[in-house]
C-alpha cells in the first residue's frame, strides 16, 4: 500500500524488530480483551504496539475507513522506552506516525 501511514507502520515493524522487541509468539486474546488505555494491564507497550495498534491501523488502512485524529503515541514511548539503546529510533517513527495521522 502507497499511503504514508502505511509506510510508517512498515517502518515502525522494522524498528521494533531491530529493537528485539518484536514478540513471536501472539498475547492471549484475554490480554487483547483490556479495557485500560495501551491495554497497560495486560500488555507490555511494545506488545500493545504490535498487536493493537499495528493491526487496527493496517485494518482501517486496507478498509478506506478514518483514521484517529489527535493521536499522541510518542509521549508513552517516551516513558516505555527511555532507556532502550533504541530509544531514538522507535521516538521518532512514533513522532511521525502522530503527525502523519494527526494532519
Amino acid at each position: 500500500m502507497d499511503h504514508p501511514v502505511w509506510q510508517l507502520l512498515e517502518e515502525l515493524e522494522h524498528t521494533l524488530r531491530q529493537a528485539k522487541l518484536w514478540q513471536a509468539e501472539p498475547v492471549s486474546e484475554q490480554a487483547l480483551q483490556s479495557t485500560q488505555p495501551f491495554c497497560c494491564d495486560t500488555l507490555r507497550f511494545e506488545q500493545w504496539l504490535q498487536f493493537v495498534f499495528i493491526v487496527k491501523m493496517r485494518t482501517l488502512l486496507r478498509n478506506g475507513a478514518s483514521l484517529p485524529a489527535n493521536m499522541a503515541i510518542a509521549p508513552m514511548a517516551e516513558v516505555n522506552f527511555a532507556q532502550h539503546p533504541q530509544f531514538k529510533s522507535l521516538l521518532s517513527v512514533l513522532q511521525r506516525l502522530d503527525s502523519a495521522v494527526s494532519e
